[in-house]
């Protein structure tokens, strides 16, 4: 293996052994992460309680709470749209795609810091109802649907790269921010001075994949914290009315292991190959194996292929997790694991108990940012499970290679175009047959010897076949003479043609009524 590739020693797979040559480097890191902030002061119904008594308020008088505080988001959004020369879009519909009309501000705007866009949307949120039990007589809080004013304030960071902070005009202001770890790493290889190509939110090349995946290593989980808080400061002014700030958790996670190949050419067939296979072989229990998990009776699992613009996808879900395997950017092979609740992980960790006692177990996955750590290795060793099992799949991307190479058309010396041959061509069938036959393959064939076997074409014509056969790698010719050869693909191609023929042609063709 190239030492491109034995820089992740952690995986294991006969596709890598295969294509090793042919591998231009790995890398994996978190793709998307979308991370909830919740304000621990007010940010469940009995804190909320707590904070209105202290204060005087009556439950029912809420509103006296939190209209000020609304106020205080809005005035802050159209402040920072003014300050940017921006103006806040309302979403008056659904469907429309904010990140295609973020991606038409930014190829006019450029990709320096700072503020993009703004949008505004009326949408469903969690918020605070007051109620009372006439039994008990007691009142209080509790937390419900509702729907409220959001805005979403685009920006580029200089650490985070593109994100986004979504922001609810009413308690209890849970934040939601958005940010792709590729970016991140793009903003720390320009630091160091490497070179890379990123294609949207993929890496096609890199100078250094060891020092890229190390960097990805050393991601501090203290420092996108403060960050964090930062963009909530700047885009959700109440935070600094509660002492106790935002507590980051994890929504939805995704993290990408990309191995990137030397050319789409060799990528093409060898996906299209394993995709094939995989939406047939995986089952519902080869899933759970992938996440580590047993099946249990009540999991919902299943797999599907999709066409997109970009490529093609293959995913295998199982409850609120999957596994998806993509053709990106051409030559980039990519397998994604993807949470959309970390709980589901398991891992050996420190366990406090309401008794005040600890011990060390194997537990669920905490929910909290400060699981990223942990979790990144998690969902890599699944990565691997499924890069893993798709090389023991059986190969044969090879012979689509070769189908390709004898049906397309190619061009001669003069970029004259000539067609490729059609198994189920009758004509093309013909010459396959005829150039297998047994003399040839002692004394060779020659344009006066395939006159015999082609009846009703003539020499010329026999002679541009025989170029075809040759520009097409089946037939070689022997030098300064005008005797040819069979070449390994001729024949295999040729034994392909006695195969239709015998086994799937002629017994068709003789059940079909006339």
């Amino acid at each position: 293996m190239s030492a491109k590739v034995n820089a992740t020693n952690d995986l294991r797979s006969k596709l890598l052994d295969r294509y090793a040559k042919d591998i231009e480097g790995i890398l994996g890191c978190y793709d998307r992460l979308i991370i909830t902030g919740m304000l621990v002061d007010v940010g469940h119904p009995d804190a909320m309680t707590a904070q209105l008594r202290h204060l005087n308020i009556r439950c029912f008088d809420l509103g006296v709470f939190a209209e000020p505080l609304r106020d205080q988001v809005r005035d802050n959004a159209i402040l920072l749209a003014r300050q940017a020369g921006l103006e806040i879009q309302y979403l008056e519909r659904k469907g429309l795609r904010k990140e295609a009309r973020v991606a038409e501000i930014l190829a006019k705007r450029g990709r320096h810091p700072g503020l993009v866009h703004i949008f505004s949307a009326m949408e469903s949120c969690k918020c605070f109802k007051p109620w009372h039990d006439k039994k008990s007589g007691r009142t209080g809080l509790k937390l419900t649907g509702g729907r409220c004013l959001h805005y979403y304030f685009y920006f580029i960071d200089e650490q985070l790269g593109l994100g986004y902070v979504r922001v609810p005009t009413w308690l209890p202001f849970r934040l939601q921010i958005y940010f792709n770890q590729h970016q991140w790493l793009a903003n720390q290889l320009r630091a160091q001075g490497i070179a890379f190509e990123l294609a949207d939110n993929t890496f096609v090349a890199c100078g250094d994949w060891t020092k890229a995946q190390a960097l990805v290593a050393g991601f501090e989980i203290k420092t996108l914290a403060a960050r964090l808080h930062a963009l909530a400061e700047a885009f959700c002014p109440v935070v600094k009315q509660f002492g106790r700030g935002y507590h980051w958790s994890l929504m939805q996670v995704e993290y990408a292991l990309d191995v990137v190949f030397k050319s789409a050419q060799v990528l093409r067939p060898v996906y299209e190959e394993i995709s094939r296979q995989a939406i047939f072989t995986v089952k519902a229990p080869d899933i759970a194996r992938f996440l580590n998990k047993r099946l249990s009776p009540e999991a919902e699992a299943h797999s599907d292929f999709h066409t997109r613009v970009e490529g093609t996808r293959i995913k295998h879900q199982l409850n609120r997790q999957a596994i998806k395997m993509y053709d990106k950017a051409g030559r980039v092979l990519r397998i994604e694991c993807v949470s959309n609740d970390v709980s589901f992980y398991r891992h050996h960790r420190k366990v406090e108990h309401r008794d005040g006692t600890s011990d060390y177990r194997v537990a669920d996955l905490k929910k909290s940012i400060f699981s990223l750590g942990d979790l990144a290795g998690l969902m890599r060793a699944g990565c691997g499970r499924y890069l893993e099992f798709i090389g023991e799949l059986e190969d044969r991307s090879g012979g689509q290679t070769n189908l390709d190479k004898i049906s397309r058309p190619v061009k001669d010396e003069r970029e004259r175009s000539w067609r490729g041959f059609n198994f189920f061509l009758g004509n093309d069938l013909a010459v396959l047959l005829g150039v297998v036959r047994g003399e040839y393959q002692i004394s060779g064939m020659s344009n006066r010897r395939m006159q015999a076997v082609l009846p009703g074409k003539s020499s010329g014509q026999i002679g541009r076949i025989l170029k075809r056969l040759r520009l097409h790698g089946l037939i070689k010719k022997v030098g300064k003479t005008y005797k040819y050869y069979l070449t390994e693909l001729g024949r295999r191609a040729v034994l392909v043609g006695l195969k239709l023929k015998e086994h799937l042609i002629v017994p068709d063709l003789a059940t079909a009524s006339a």
